[in-house]
């Protein structure tokens, strides 16, 4: 019994031995591995600092490199920031009921030429002509609103000299809107028969008549939006009426006017509504009346069609088509017209400033 009780005690000692070297053994297999893992801890913090040095190292050199560079090359020269295409007023390309609208059109200047140094030179030639004609005036004579939309209507394809020699006969027969529309055609063709395509003009200067006295009681409206809406009455048309009966800015895009701000290469446009937009917007809006006629008595007197007299030109510096004309000073001079050339300007009865400048009133029709 002894032996037994003691075998037991034996085995029960040795089971807790057994259990103690298990725990001890597990807890230095523990420390083993949080040992591991510390150690690979610091290892790998190591690595990403080492990694951040070289970085860093690599950056500064390159900074140092560019700032080396920068020292050995000179800096270039700043360029402008390229501008903004200017646009025309929106009141010039305003939406008319029944008529397209001239679109807005950005200008391009010549090669070489900035934005800038166009709008410069263009109103620097607009001053150059105000100088050279000051007294510069729509050539077509009126009283009033009503005998200048008939006048301006019928001088498509004629000249003003040519209508004004034959509306005073006109007005003398049909002096109101009431009388021109209750008018017998073939009566009004004779009378316009020396402007061209007469029967045409005819229809449209009754056809207009009617409009005024049934649609505005009478009277020329003083809107684009109606006048538009007359028989005959284009842009051009309306906008001289308004510019001259009316005193609202308006850009007369005449043949004339089409073919100096091409020469002057103020636009590359030909649709005389694009060269609206584009021609308005190198100017302030209440310029644009003046500057019609500037150019326009320009393109008549010295910058003709065929033979320009370039040599006579007074913007000659400034125009980049210069010697497509007449170079010679006294050979120019020859090539003159109108006032500038001695002989009668557009009007039978001018302003009286045109007069007290040298101007010459235009001969009546079958005079001379």
């Amino acid at each position: 019994m002894e032996k037994s009780a003691a075998s037991k005690k034996t085995a029960a000692n040795a089971s807790r031995k057994s259990d103690a070297k298990k725990s001890a053994v597990k807890k230095t297999a523990a420390k083993e591995t949080e040992a591991k893992k510390t150690a690979a801890k610091k290892t790998a913090a190591k690595k990403t600092a080492a990694a951040r040095k070289t970085a860093a190292g690599k950056t500064a050199g390159k900074t140092g490199a560019k700032s080396a560079a920068a020292k050995q090359v000179p800096p270039l020269k700043r360029q402008a920031p390229a501008k903004k295409p200017a646009v025309a007023p929106k009141k010039a390309t305003a939406a008319v009921k029944g008529v397209a609208p001239a679109k807005t059109v950005a200008p391009k200047p010549p090669r070489g030429e900035s934005r800038t140094a166009l709008v410069r030179r263009a109103r620097r030639i607009n001053r150059e002509l105000a100088e050279v004609y000051p007294y510069a005036h729509p050539e077509l004579d009126f009283e009033n609103p009503f005998q200048l939309v008939v006048a301006t209507v019928l001088s498509a394809q004629t000249t003003d000299l040519r209508v004004n020699q034959t509306t005073p006969a006109l007005f003398a027969k049909y002096p109101t809107p009431e009388d021109l529309a209750a008018a017998v055609p073939e009566e009004v063709e004779e009378i316009l028969r020396p402007t061209g395509f007469f029967r045409a003009k005819t229809k449209s200067v009754i056809g207009l008549s009617k409009a005024l006295t049934e649609d505005f009681g009478g009277e020329v409206p003083g809107r684009l939006e109606d006048l538009v809406k007359l028989p005959g009455v284009g842009r051009k048309t309306a906008f001289v009426v308004l510019g001259n009966a009316f005193g609202r800015p308006g850009i007369t895009v005449d043949t004339h006017f089409q073919r100096l701000v091409r020469r002057w290469r103020w636009t590359e446009e030909t649709d005389p509504d694009k060269i609206e937009a584009a021609v308005g917007a190198l100017f302030p809006k209440s310029d644009w009346t003046d500057l019609s006629h500037h150019v326009i008595w320009h393109g008549r007197r010295i910058c003709h069609a065929r033979k320009p007299a370039c040599g006579a030109c007074p913007v000659a510096p400034l125009c980049p088509a210069y010697g497509e004309g007449e170079t010679d000073p006294e050979k120019a001079k020859k090539l003159l017209k109108y006032e500038k050339g001695g002989f009668p300007g557009q009007r039978l009865k001018p302003p009286q400033a045109y007069l007290d400048a040298g101007g010459k009133p235009a001969p009546p029709l079958g005079a001379g």
